[in-house]
């Protein structure tokens, strides 16, 4: 009972400590900016809105929209690739898929910055410079070597015995994708279709060097608030806010299925 007790206690703590830094940006983001940028911070200063309502007058909406276009686009992408090829990989394995997998691993290795300029050349050569499209692109083929990983290790915890009942019945690929596999799979979907957003919707190099006014993305729009004339620090805390919104609200309606997910494949 005791050491129960210890680790509860334990528990909240390390949990407290991860979530501190983000009450301390909300406290931040409800201060003025000669309160915010006191050293040590004012803590008792008094609260004011001024941070939230200057972020919405500066006309954040255009890089709300390209996040969640880029963001939506590329993982529903990912998730329409990586689920064929996890099935062929798990389910219906071919010859030396391992190769197959470390191959998709091996391209995370890589630096993204080392592949930041031909990236940048091939975009200005097919005219996708200041482009969603173009950032949809790039994101999919980040996120598809963990998306592929993610999906097999669901996959392969499905029953054989009712895919082949399934497949006796008469039941073909199309169908038995529809029917079976995907019903069953669904918080792993879940768990990889929330990784990938969160992922595709933090990206910052990227949007930053391929994009300039048309197709700035939310983490490009943080960026303006660091100026040569200073940070502003309230106003950068409440947009940050504003920002991590879509994700926040995103894990916490998926929470369930998330957990469920990320667990599906770790236990035989």
């Amino acid at each position: 009972m005791r050491r129960t007790w210890i680790w509860g206690v334990a528990a909240w703590a390390i949990g407290l400590l991860f979530v501190a830094p983000v009450l301390w940006m909300v406290l931040t983001s409800l201060h003025s900016e000669s309160d915010a940028a006191t050293n040590p911070p004012s803590v008792g200063a008094e609260l004011t809105m001024a941070g939230y309502r200057e972020f919405f007058d500066s006309n954040p909406w255009p890089a709300l929209i390209n996040s969640a276009t880029a963001a939506l686009v590329s993982t529903l992408l990912v998730l329409a690739l990586a689920t064929p090829a996890a099935y062929a990989l798990s389910i219906r394995p071919v010859e030396k898929w391992t190769d197959v997998m470390f191959f998709f691993l091996s391209t995370k290795f890589l630096p993204a910055v080392a592949a930041l300029l031909p990236v940048y050349l091939i975009a200005k050569n097919l005219q996708l410079l200041d482009n969603v499209m173009a950032l949809v692109l790039i994101y999919a083929a980040m996120n598809l070597p963990i998306a592929v990983w993610m999906m097999r290790s669901f996959l392969v915890e499905l029953p054989r015995e009712m895919l082949e009942a399934a497949e006796l019945d008469g039941a073909r690929l199309f169908t038995l994708m529809r029917r079976i596999i995907l019903p069953l799979t669904a918080p792993g979907l879940a768990a990889t279709a929330l990784i990938c957003f969160i992922f595709s919707w933090n990206e910052l190099m990227f949007a930053r060097v391929l994009t300039s006014t048309v197709a700035g993305t939310s983490p490009v729009f943080l960026t303006g608030f660091i100026t040569s004339e200073g940070l502003f620090l309230a106003k950068l805390c409440a947009a940050a806010m504003v920002v991590s919104l879509p994700v926040l609200i995103a894990g916490f309606a998926a929470q369930d299925k998330l957990v469920q997910g990320l667990s599906l494949g770790a236990v035989k």
